[in-house]
């Protein structure tokens, strides 16, 4: 059995790269950063009220820490395309597509830099969006994969082959 898929590492595939690393190998620092930036913006605001019937005055310190407060916001809510941007700056020339084929031995992936052999056994989780499948190797790896470009048999069918030969669960997210 193969499959074949045609990827554009653009900036939705990148960002949603970003967020399925996110929810599935950065799970726990994630949960613990957002809840540190909840309490530290917490703590801003607070430090920003007026007390003891004191007039709000609008000085140097609240406008630091307001705007330290919009850019930590900024950054929660934004995490996942900041995360995309920063990987589609450090992306080498020549690797913005790629045509892989999927064998049950590995899959081989082909840009215009060359050509890259690769094993399932490196694969620690799977993830699946409505419009991709990503493999994911670690905290910082991953690849990613357009469903909609997807030849050889339909997604459901290349979803229980993956399972199939690394043994792993897809995730949905």
């Amino acid at each position: 059995m193969e499959f074949r898929i045609e990827t554009t590492y653009n900036s939705e595939a990148l960002t949603t790269m970003a967020r399925a690393l996110r929810k599935t190998a950065r799970r726990k620092r994630s949960r613990r950063t957002r809840i540190w930036s909840v309490l530290v913006i917490a703590l801003a605001l607070l430090l920003m009220l007026p007390l003891d019937g004191e007039k709000f005055v609008l000085d140097g310190r609240t406008i630091v820490t307001g705007l330290a407060v919009a850019a930590i916001l900024v950054a929660l809510v934004f995490e996942d395309k900041l995360n995309g941007y920063i990987a589609k700056r450090r992306m080498l020339p020549g690797l913005e597509s790629a045509v892989v084929t999927f064998r049950e031995d590995g899959y081989t992936s082909e840009t215009e830099v060359g050509t890259s052999e690769f094993a399932y056994k490196n694969i620690t989780s799977i993830a699946e969006t409505e419009n991709y499948f990503v493999f994911i190797f670690s905290q910082n790896h991953a690849q990613i994969y357009d469903k909609r470009r997807l030849t050889g048999g339909s997604a459901d069918a290349f979803c229980k082959f993956v399972e199939e030969v690394t043994e792993k669960t897809v995730q949905k997210i």
